[in-house]
């Protein structure tokens, strides 16, 4: 099956500017920044390396991309991520113990990462993310950053103040209580309704001390247990209410935001199962148009005076038709590599954008395009069949089409291989966590 090709045109790029003098004395010739010396080398074929901090498949199709573009390519990430085992990939060793935000921060803004200044970089996760919008006048005086607003992407980090700004935004949320202490818990008993979602306020301190992205609680005791086990983790919590419905329900908007807020372009895509489904991490994806995640998104970033990248993920409440606001992204995500392919190669874009390079407009990807993790999809199958919400037969024709891996290339399979091994010794270690 062919995939289709949707055509999707921006609005009015760019914004009227006057230039004044600030002096009426002789110019006098200054030493060149390091963006416009790096601009100048870009010009001539110079292209700077690029750092990519933190991620999984998302910092593989990002150092793909560029390394066949020839730019030099260097991974900041824990010894077991895919992208180290890359051969597009030059992995900056360093120690890792729980405390790797600290390494990594410390080593970007120390002697050791000298030979790398200038280079560009570039946030992969939240830890990046987070780690260049708390140092960025110091890490912009010895890397190319792209344009940001640093304390928007920081709200974006913090789930509760994302739902707390889209509230006075007028973007439709679930229900959420925000919880700090046991006797919040207790106080919020009775307004309670289930099943509830025990999420952290911030991803990664959750990812790195627990498998999936929050619990999942059906009734109060359920609740205590799931927020006592964040606490003593030291993990700040908040209670969310789960959307009912398929996991088909969810649907994604992304987007550059330029520094204007004006949009450089539309995607959107949906999930097709999510493992463990209704709770885990989606294990196939497609490519669509949706204008209507689109409308609910954009203001959104807008609003919040997001900069750069930006993704929101929504579930459509079937209840009452609308649009309910997940997650919010200021970064590149797991599904890069499926943008990319659909025509929309985000890298590239920020890359140039930061470079001053001349960049396509992205005004056409293709839809019906589809994002497989086939381990994680037949455990999803399995799920849903024995729930009888799925034949084989439904399964089975659901992916008969031509399909995108998140790891494999025949070009690089090694990252695909070490990913293989790890579950498989995770397996044979401890049966049931997978």
């Amino acid at each position: 099956m062919s995939d289709n090709v949707i055509l999707m045109m921006p609005g009015a790029m760019g914004t009227d500017m006057q230039l004044t003098p600030t002096s009426l004395s002789p110019a006098v010739p200054e030493t060149p920044s390091m963006l416009a010396t790096a601009r100048q080398r870009a010009a001539e074929g110079k292209l700077p390396p690029l750092i990519v901090i933190g991620g999984g498949a998302n910092a593989l199709s990002i150092a793909r991309s560029m390394a066949r573009r020839g730019v030099p390519v260097y991974a900041l990430n824990k010894p077991g991520a895919a992208v180290v085992h890359s051969r597009y990939a030059e992995r900056i060793r360093l120690p890792h113990d729980e405390h790797y935000m600290q390494v990594w921060s410390d080593y970007l803004r120390g002697e050791k990462s000298e030979h790398l200044r200038g280079a560009v970089l570039l946030a992969a996760s939240d830890v990046g993310l987070e780690l260049i919008a708390n140092h960025r006048d110091e890490l912009s005086q010895r890397y190319l950053l792209d344009d940001s607003n640093p304390s928007a992407q920081l709200v974006m980090l913090d789930k509760l103040a994302t739902y707390r700004v889209a509230e006075e935004l007028g973007t439709q949320t679930p229900k959420f209580w925000s919880i700090a202490s046991t006797e919040d818990l207790r106080s919020l008993q009775d307004a309670l309704v289930y099943p509830l979602l025990v999420k952290p306020k911030s991803s990664y301190a959750f990812t790195d001390r627990f498998r999936g992205k929050f619990f999942v609680a059906n009734s109060f005791d359920e609740v205590v247990q799931g927020c006592d086990r964040l606490m003593a983790a030291g993990v700040e919590c908040l209670l969310v209410e789960k959307i009912p419905g398929p996991d088909d329900l969810l649907c994604s908007y992304y987007t550059y935001l330029d520094e204007a807020g004006t949009p450089l372009f539309d995607f959107t895509k949906r999930i097709i199962r999510r493992y463990p489904p209704n709770m885990g991490l989606a294990c196939y994806h497609i490519t669509d148009w949706n204008p209507a995640v689109r409308d609910v998104a954009l203001p959104l970033f807008q609003g919040a005076g997001l900069r750069g990248l930006a993704n929101a993920e929504f579930k459509l409440d079937q209840r009452d038709g609308k649009l309910k606001l997940i997650e919010c992204n200021a970064r590149f995500t797991e599904a890069n590599g499926l943008i990319a392919d659909c025509g929309f190669d985000l890298a590239q874009l920020v890359y140039n954008r930061i470079l001053d390079i001349p960049q396509e407009s992205l005004t056409e990807y293709r839809t019906a395009a589809r994002l497989w993790y086939p381990l994680d999809d037949v455990r999803a199958f399995l799920a849903l069949r024995k729930a009888k919400q799925l034949t084989f037969w439904q399964w089975f024709t659901s992916i008969l089409h031509y399909q995108r891996f998140p790891l494999f290339r025949w070009t690089d399979p090694l990252p695909s291989l070490a990913a293989l091994w790890h579950r498989l010794s995770s397996v044979w270690r401890s049966p049931k966590r997978l």
